[in-house]
This record gives C-alpha cells, structure tokens and sequence, in this order.
C-alpha cells in the first residue's frame, strides 16, 4: 500500500513524512507485529531509539516489508549512557547492526542531559556520521531553547528536528516558535497525551462528534495543521489503520481555537531541564 501522508522539508532539504509511527514501550516480538501492521497500512516513517530494546525487531519489519529503502524513513536515537564523541559512533554502530540498516533517515540525541551529558561531543559525532552519509539528517529530543542555543554556538550543522513531548494539554508555544525561527522541525512524541484522560476531554469528544471521527483522529489533525511532525504509537491494528486517516477532513478556526484554550503546560513526562537518568 502506497502511502497517504504528505512530507515536510528539513532544513537540509530531505524529505520526512508528517506522521510516523512510534514503538515506544513496545517489546521487540511486538515492536516486528506492529511495525508490520503500520507499514502495510500506509506508514513509512519508523520512530525507534536504542532505549527502547527493539530496534531489531523494528529492523526486520522493515525487512520484510517489501518496502523499498528509498521510501521509508527510519529514524533512531542515541541513549543517555553513550555521550561523546567516540561513545556515540560505537553506539551508532550498535543501532545500525541491529536495525540491519545501511543507513538511518534520522539520528537524535535522545536528552540533553544539562550539566553531566556530552551533548555537544555527541553532536559533533552525528556530523561526522552525517558527513559520512550513514545519517541522512541529524537532530535531538527533548531539547530545551537554550540547551538548542549551545548546540548551535558549539557546532555548525542547526538540528533538523527537535522531537518533544507536545499535545493539546502541552502545547510549547515557546518551543516551537524558537524552531521556527531557526529552521529546525518540531516533531510531538507522546501526541495524545498520556493514557485516556486526554482524548475524554468533553471539547475533544465533541469536535470528533461534529466530524464524525475519534478524538484520536482529531488531536492528530491538530498536530497536521499546526505543523508538527507527529508519530502515534499503538499496537492495536486498528487504532494503528485509524491514526493515519487524518489527511481527508480539516478542523475550522472554531476547532482549533477550542483544542488551543486545552493548554495546561502539563508534562506527563520528565522535564528535560533535570532528566539525567543513564
């Protein structure tokens, strides 16, 4: 199956499909079914990171596809026990093995880890791995503005994306207008919030009414329409089919206006500016 979901422009040019698919917490066997299910429902863009313990199960997923390489974009990220230089291109290595990959579309710093992690080394790295064309486009996660400004004092390639978590009760509104600014992507991990509770919000619930959708299906479309790159995960085929129908309906300004007045800055995850966990 072909697939349905439009591409963004990196700064670097290269093409990054606007929705992926994510295998967060989902182990290997199960990370290789879900991978599959997603790939045959029309995803070509793979969220992995070396964290997650499934990055072969991914890779042969992708193997046995049937999908040519060129169109798939495959994405990784380099642990917090792996900063600096020589580290990360043993840990790319690690990755690439394991994936069963020539190259990656896209490699991120997974944490900025302030003040105990070597970003700045790591990065340097990713250049040469970029330089090298073994990495296609080279970013980070979890990144805070400032931690993005010494990156990019300190080195010479602007990151092409910055995955952060961001939903409609964590908007960013500060983070993404310092992306914008300088050209960088803003991709949304953990896009429907954290369990249910997010997508019980009775505005949710009533949009999707209005459109005869799921409010899953409509948290994404914000997402769409504000810009984001977006990689909902699940492991429920359904739910997996129904995440990528979200290119055939728009929200008006009413909608948005709605999902906007949602923001709390509510982080269900941890805060980038003290994470350090190895």
């Amino acid at each position: 199956m072909s697939s349905k979901v439009p591409p963004i422009i990196l700064n670097n040019g290269v093409e990054m499909p606007q929705l992926g698919f994510g295998v967060w917490q989902v182990p290997d066997d199960e990370a290789e079914r879900a991978v599959a299910t997603a790939l045959e429902a029309g995803y070509r863009s793979i969220d992995t990171a070396a964290i997650y313990g499934n990055e072969q199960g991914t890779g042969k997923a992708v193997a046995a596809s049937g999908v040519p390489r060129e169109e798939l974009f495959v994405t990784t990220k380099l642990w917090n026990a792996d900063h600096g230089h020589d580290a990360t291109l043993r840990a790319f290595d690690t990755s690439l093995s394991k994936l069963g990959l020539d190259y990656v579309d896209l490699y991120l710093i997974h944490w900025p880890m302030p003040g105990k992690g070597n970003a700045v080394d790591s990065y340097k790295a990713f250049e040469k791995l970029h330089a090298d064309g073994r990495v296609r486009a080279i970013g980070v996660s979890n990144f805070l503005p400032e931690h993005l400004e010494r990156l990019i004092a300190e080195t010479s390639v602007v990151p092409a994306v910055n995955q952060i978590e961001l939903h409609p009760h964590l908007q960013q509104h500060a983070a993404r207008e310092y992306h914008a600014e300088q050209g960088i992507a803003t991709e949304a991990w953990s896009p429907l919030g954290s369990g249910k509770g997010l997508l019980e919000v009775p505005a949710l619930v009533a949009i999707a009414r209005k459109h005869g959708r799921t409010p899953a299906q409509v948290v994404l479309r914000w997402h769409v329409q504000l810009g984001n790159v977006v990689i909902p995960k699940s492991v429920t085929p359904s739910r997996i089919r129904e995440n990528i129908e979200v290119f055939d309906f728009s929200l008006d300004e009413e909608d948005l206006a709605a999902i906007s007045a949602l923001n709390e800055d509510r982080r269900t995850g941890p805060d980038p500016a003290e994470f350090q966990i190895v």
